[in-house]
């Protein structure tokens, strides 16, 4: 079958893994659903497969693509979800110690076909597109739960996402909006800040800028390169909820401001197969729909890298078949 992969790791030049070729169709296991993929989406993951980060050497090549929309064998359409747990685990899956994604131990959705557990194979609304419901899996279940579950936050609060077009920033924008929070966004230059602004922004900032007044939420997922202006944005008791560092992990703590002003750091990865669900009924209910940036057919996912790589995104890059 058709298929995007990675053939090895290649850490220093990852986009010299990246093929475009054929794979062996996916071999059908009990309890595992196959799911004819319609359309995928690409995340920042992906680009980290190719280095070899999270992934054992042993495992190439490895089919990438963590998200994706489909058709099961009866037809049913369905969105994905890539957080693959430890059958016997019980309770919150993002917390299992042996859970994996797909592309880190199974085969991934840039591909034809792909299976799945039959649970992590969720009805699609008929609201969203395949292209749509592609976008769900990863980068809008971890906003939804970086919001809606770890934040906190209220109604009419001011929150801050850190960064104005990327997948998680874009969908941080628009539930906050959805969610009546008064939502701000820093972005690098007056493109991206525009991006933010067209889908809902109340207000938007160069990226380091002093802000009119503190936030109640700060939402991280740059790390380095914004960390202090996270910290200083935050009013006393505020909370920043971190679910990424794409510009470096080794920010500096600021502890004295930290505890002085009772601040709160909060971790969040990815989602739960129940929160997805939740999301989808949301995004259906509320007229919700991703921010498209670039949709290309599978066959083009070297260019849709290349712009992710190349940090050129606004809004989800998507791959169809």
């Amino acid at each position: 079958m058709f298929a995007v992969y990675a053939a090895e790791p290649k850490p220093d030049d990852p986009l010299a893994a990246l093929t475009v070729g054929e794979r062996p169709d996916p071999e059908p296991r009990d309890g595992w659903v196959t799911v004819t993929v319609k359309a995928a989406s690409l995340n920042m993951h992906d680009l980290w497969t190719l280095r070899g980060v999270g992934i054992k050497a042993e495992r190439f090549p490895m089919i990438l693509g963590c998200d994706g929309a489909g058709v099961l064998d009866d037809g049913t359409e369905v969105v994905l979800h890539s957080v693959i747990g430890d059958p016997d685990w019980s309770g919150d899956e993002t917390l299992d110690p042996k859970r994996t994604l797909l592309t880190e131990l199974h085969q991934g959705t840039f591909a034809d076909k792909v299976i799945v557990p039959r649970r992590n194979a969720l009805p699609k609304p008929a609201e969203l597109s395949f292209a749509e419901g592609a976008c769900m899996g990863t980068a809008w279940l971890t906003a939804y739960r970086m919001l809606f579950v770890k934040s906190g936050l209220r109604p009419g609060q001011t929150m801050l996402v850190q960064g104005a077009s990327g997948g998680v920033s874009t969908a941080l924008i628009q539930l906050g909006r959805a969610a009546g929070y008064r939502v701000w966004v820093t972005g690098r230059s007056a493109e991206k800040r525009a991006v933010a602004a067209d889908l809902g922004a109340h207000q938007t900032f160069e990226s380091g800028a002093r802000l009119p007044e503190r936030v109640d939420a700060v939402f991280e997922t740059v790390g380095k390169a914004t960390w202090s202006h996270s910290m200083k944005a935050l009013k006393p008791g505020g909370i920043i909820v971190v679910s990424g560092s794409t510009s470096g992990p080794d920010a500096n703590a600021d502890l004295q401001r930290l505890f002085f002003l009772q601040l709160r750091v909060v971790g969040s990865t990815m989602g739960t197969r129940d929160e997805l669900a939740d999301l989808l009924r949301f995004c259906a209910s509320a007229n919700l729909r991703p921010k498209i940036g670039t949709e290309v057919p599978m066959d083009q996912a070297p260019a849709g890298f290349q712009a992710m790589a190349d940090g050129e995104t606004a809004g989800k890059i998507v791959f169809t078949r």
